[in-house]
């Protein structure tokens, strides 16, 4: 089994092709996109439980499906958040979050604490910082999403959005003087 040591520099992809054979990576994993996902889920539904569920029913699903995952293909938050618009979609369509995943993998329905869908609601509220984003360029929305909340290095920005690395440099900075110009101008 591997050790926890030095999992930070791990990328996604790499966690996900190690975790048949090393559980802990998929855990791994699981703590990088988790806030992501519930913040993603809060702002989608508006309620706390629905997003617990949802999120629990996501990583399900990329947990049973983690040996199938294709690099090559996209990145593994893309991959990742992939699943959890169509998880999404179908709750929608159906009207509850149907959990079959979950079930099949033998994992028990959620109890949630008032404490803990308070930490829910909270960072559904920090998310909402996040709309702020919403009214920045495409380029520089993706640059510092990429960036700033996904921690990417500017040379893997440069490859996925397919430009220069001075380029990501030049989104990533007009993206943040906007957004420090918008919150300064705040009420």
């Amino acid at each position: 089994m591997m050790m926890s040591v030095g999992r930070r520099a791990v990328s996604d992809e790499e966690l996900l092709a190690r975790t048949p054979v090393d559980p802990e990576a998929f855990g791994c994993f699981y703590d990088r996109f988790e806030a992501q996902m519930l913040a993603f889920f809060v702002r989608a539904t508006r309620r706390a439980d629905i997003a617990a569920d949802l999120t629990a029913e996501v990583f399900a699903v990329a947990l049973a499906s983690a040996s199938s995952f294709d690099p090559d293909l996209g990145k593994a938050g893309a991959w990742l958040f992939g699943i959890a618009r169509h998880e999404l979609a179908d709750t929608w369509e159906r009207g509850r979050v149907e959990g079959r995943a979950r079930r099949r993998l033998g994992i028990e329905p959620l109890a949630l604490t008032d404490e803990t869908i308070e930490r829910i609601e909270q960072l559904g509220n920090e998310a909402g910082a996040l709309q702020l984003l919403d009214g920045l360029p495409d380029d520089q929305r993706a640059a510092v999403e990429g960036r700033v909340l996904q921690e990417r290095d500017y040379a893997e920005l440069a490859t996925a959005l397919r430009c220069s690395e001075g380029v990501v440099r030049q989104r990533v900075s007009r993206g943040l003087r906007t957004l420090r110009r918008r919150l300064e101008q705040a009420p």
